[in-house]
């Protein structure tokens, strides 16, 4: 923890880093409703606002693609911000389109046939079209909504229920580096799922008793929920894990590699940059901080990045 420098404090729970070519860092700040975006000076400016930002992708023609989860209550006490379940104004969830350059939000997809979208949370493109995303679901006081994986095209003209349900809430997701293999954390159980890719939208399933059609790669010890994720160009699985306040990295086997203690409990998301992708950007979310580190190695360049 001692390599930890903070690029930015006072955000309202930071998520979905994307790191720039040009120093600065692009994140949602969930409870303020915006995608904002960090300077390599710290600066801080925002891009656009609406609703309940969360997941965000560079997408074609420079665009922004965003999981929009459609609204969090919140608690905050003792300097710590964090989401309690499905806000009263509840929206609705949704997969927006974003011109960075003007702020402005294009609706892409809300449903899948007569199905709304829950909670959309996180995205990766697939370098084919389209971009795989997950769906967190949604908690009330009594009930829940199940979460899954889906697949969308970027033109907006066709959406897959490709991996439905993911009981406790599908979070981070990634691709391998040859695209074959989709990597999905399910939060509340600590498992960490995978599918063969077949095709854009098609994955293959394994038989019941899998209620997604997933294989688990992995089964995190302990009491661990599990958040947003980013690959390496070795195809390791870094997996930003709550509670136990820890980057986890785990083998495309399976194993659990490496784990690098965050000094809060809520380490979200992870991404990757700088000229050698050695880079590791992350979110402490109730905090609200974003902070950087050396990383061990190199980090997956992503597809429009």
């Amino acid at each position: 923890m001692n390599e930890l420098k903070t690029l930015a404090e006072g955000l309202r729970f930071p998520e979905g880093p994307i790191a720039c070519a040009d120093g600065s860092v692009l994140l949602v700040e969930i409870e303020a409703g915006c995608i904002s975006r960090i300077a390599a000076d710290g600066g801080r400016s925002v891009v656009s606002r609406g609703g309940a930002p969360n997941g965000i992708a560079m997408g074609p023609g420079g665009k922004i693609f965003c999981c929009n989860n459609g609204g969090f209550s919140w608690l905050e006490a003792e300097e710590i911000l964090r989401p309690t379940g499905q806000s009263a104004d509840y929206s609705g969830g949704r997969i927006e389109v974003i011109d960075p350059q003007t702020g402005e939000v294009t609706l892409l997809y809300d449903r899948i046939g007569e199905h709304r979208l829950s909670g959309p949370n996180d995205i990766v493109m697939d370098g084919q079209g389209g971009f795989w995303f997950s769906d967190l679901g949604k908690v009330r006081a009594r009930d829940r909504d199940h979460g899954g994986v889906y697949w969308g095209a970027c033109d907006g003209s066709r959406i897959v229920e490709a991996g439905y349900p993911v009981f406790g809430g599908a979070n981070g997701i990634g691709l391998s580096p040859d695209g074959g293999t989709l990597y999905a954390a399910e939060t509340e159980t600590g498992r960490l799922w995978a599918w063969d890719v077949e095709g854009p939208g098609q994955l293959r399933k394994e038989p019941w008793p899998s209620s997604c059609g997933g294989r688990v790669l992995c089964q995190f010890p302990g009491y661990r929920r599990l958040d947003s994720l980013a690959v390496t160009a070795a195809g390791n699985i870094c997996v930003a894990t709550l509670v136990a306040g820890e980057i986890t990295t785990v083998s495309p086997t399976g194993e659990i590699l490496h784990v690098a203690k965050m000094p809060e409990r809520m380490p979200t998301n992870i991404c990757f940059g700088g000229a050698d992708l050695r880079t590791a950007y992350i979110t402490l979310s109730t905090t609200g901080k974003l902070v950087s580190m050396p990383w061990h190695e190199p980090g997956l360049r992503l597809h429009h990045g």
